[in-house]
């Protein structure tokens, strides 16, 4: 069993550590790879790499690096089909979700493609006597990115294809988790002609997170993941003089109002609490019916739904539901719903007892549902990442309005109504970063940015559309004043002084 190594000058790196880490098939538990896990002096030699390819990289015309991206895109989309079962292999999604992560991932590569137009700096003639003012945007050098578990694919996708595309060079961290289709895709990206040391990855542990956190050539660091493990980031990472964006953890809620379409509600819900097992970042885990009656209908609503759901491994085509990501995520969220019914809240669709025949070891939960969670328990405070939904009953809709700016995370957070003037108040006042009118799952498109408030975020940038370029570059503006008048002698006289 040979481990996954590094990605290094466009190929594979087996780095100098003997340090390696278990890559486990979620559905079965099994051991079925390795991962090195990077020393202090791997990741060194990674970063040189990156500051040595720097220069030329940054040079290079801006269509020049967007040819690679329309080429690395075109790829992308060929290989989609091997890069999911990849990614479900090692993760454990279901297919559907895995070509959805790529084709989501390609809409930012496709935003990438455009870099010309993007990066266009802006001229002021004449801001005083043959005074001239203009601006620029320029690379900030070598960054890095450093990526969850979950996405494995669209989150690095989402960072370095921006990033590159601005001229900088990147060292990628993916999770130590499933770092296989990371890796498939650096090969993708090298065939679309990056140049050699543009774009790398290190696997590896916090021993590599924090030797990226104290490199001096790092200029920058994208992290997406929980918000203890963002702060850190972002506070070693500021210390050590860094642009840092941190894009953390979320408890995303969704305001069913009286008048709300209830099977356009149940539809959205199912989707979104349990999609991908409910391991991400904008699902959907607090459901907040206005009025008793709304919350009947909900709950009446979403339970056979729920206990209708297939738990399968992926390689189940009828697979709705696939397992978490390992036996330490499978147990948080078994001790959470635990707590949940010890603090009083009503499990009514209990899906701990899953057995699938020959999959007795995978870490598979099926879909939760609990009624009458209150604000001071712990399912509703803490993020699960798990397959659980809390209905939160609200008398009315302030009520439900100032729950949601109560919370500690501001990600997503959605509202169903018919009433537009309900919608607007809701989108005005929330203090979210990103808000849906019955639409469930409320990520933006590519050319729009993504990211939350409060402690959903750390740093002022939010990640990619033109929010990740401004990220990835610094703005220079340059005042110019030329001698006045128009000088004549030997240097306009092309004939070198001959008559014609």
């Amino acid at each position: 069993m040979h481990p996954i190594g590094h990605f290094m000058s466009n190929q594979p790196w087996s780095g100098t550590s003997d340090r390696t880490g278990e890559i486990r098939n979620p559905a079965t538990g099994a051991v079925t790879g390795r991962v090195s896990l990077a020393s202090k002096a791997d990741v060194d030699a990674i970063v040189d790499t990156a500051a040595a390819a720097l220069p030329g990289w940054a040079a290079t015309p801006p269509a020049r690096r967007a040819t690679v991206m329309f080429e690395f895109r075109d790829l992308l989309k060929t290989h989609t089909d091997e890069l999911a079962e990849l990614l479900s292999a090692e993760h454990g999604k279901t297919l559907p979700d895995a070509r959805g992560e790529i084709a989501r991932g390609i809409e930012v590569v496709e935003f990438a493609c455009g870099i010309p137009q993007l990066l266009k700096g802006e001229y002021s003639e004449a801001v005083a006597q043959n005074v001239d003012s203009f601006s620029v945007r320029q690379p900030v050098g070598v960054v890095a990115g450093i990526t969850p578990f979950n996405f494995p694919a669209m989150v690095p996708l989402w960072m370095y294809p921006v990033a590159i595309a601005c001229g900088n060079t990147f060292v990628l961290k993916p999770s130590e988790k499933d770092p296989g289709v990371v890796m498939r895709i650096a090969e993708l990206l090298a065939q679309a002609g990056v140049p050699d040391g543009v774009f790398n990855v290190v696997n590896g542990d916090k021993e590599a997170v924090d030797t990226l956190l104290d490199n001096p050539r790092i200029e920058a660091v994208s992290f997406v993941g929980s918000t203890p493990i963002g702060h850190y980031i972002y506070s070693r990472g500021t210390a050590n003089g860094k642009r840092v964006q941190a894009l953390c953890g979320a408890k995303n809620h969704m305001v069913i109002m009286p008048d709300a379409d209830m099977d356009q509600v149940a539809d959205a819900l199912i989707g979104s609490a349990y999609g991908s097992a409910g391991e991400r970042c904008m699902a959907v885990s607090v459901a907040v019916p206005v009025g008793e009656q709304t919350a009947d209908r909900l709950v009446g609503a979403l339970e056979p739904r729920i206990r209708a759901l297939k738990i399968a491994p992926y390689t189940d085509p009828g697979s709705e539901l696939g397992p978490v990501i390992s036996k330490q995520s499978y147990d948080k969220i078994h001790n959470l719903i635990a707590d949940g019914i010890d603090q009083g809240a009503n499990l009514v669709v209990d899906g701990r007892e899953i057995a699938l025949q020959g999959y007795e070891e995978g870490y598979f939960i099926g879909g939760c549902l609990f009624d009458n969670v209150t604000t001071d328990m712990s399912i509703y405070r803490e993020e699960i990442f798990g397959p659980v939904l809390s209905v939160v009953r609200a008398a009315d809709y302030e009520t439900a309005v100032g729950m949601i700016n109560d919370h500690e995370y501001g990600n997503g957070t959605a509202i169903f109504t018919r009433d537009g003037d309900a919608a607007r108040d809701f989108w005005a006042r929330v203090r979210i970063g990103m808000v849906g009118v019955n639409v469930p799952i409320p990520v933006p498109v590519a050319y729009h940015s993504f990211g939350g408030w409060k402690r959903s975020l750390f740093g002022d940038h939010h990640i990619h559309g033109m929010e990740g370029v401004r990220f990835y570059t610094r703005l220079k503006t340059m005042t110019t004043r030329w001698p006045s008048g128009i000088r004549t002698g030997a240097e306009f006289n092309f004939t070198g002084g001959k008559d014609v």
